[in-house]
């Protein structure tokens, strides 16, 4: 799928990454995007917490009823800092 549209959330914290990502998702989907790409970050400036927004966003899109998949991106796009995000028609 093309990456119709990418919301990077590096920096942010969790409550104004929740929102900006619930965001993203409704205006992407109004828009009729099918896969965007979410940058959240490695977690390297987290210390030994690990990950925070990592491990938030996977849970935040588990439970958004647009979403209806999502991976890991590829090297080329962020990786392990990144996810591919399928939206439901």
């Amino acid at each position: 799928y093309p990456i119709d549209g990418e919301l990077d959330l590096h920096g942010l914290s969790q409550t104004a990454a929740r929102y900006c990502l619930a965001e993203f998702i409704v205006r992407s989907r109004d828009a009729g995007y099918r896969c965007v790409r979410i940058i959240h970050g490695k977690g390297y400036r987290s210390g030994a917490r690990g990950p925070v927004l990592k491990t938030a966003v996977n849970l935040w899109l588990r439970r958004h009823l647009d979403v209806m998949a999502f991976v890991s991106a590829r090297p080329i796009d962020g990786g392990a800092g990144a996810m591919y995000v399928l939206l439901r028609a």
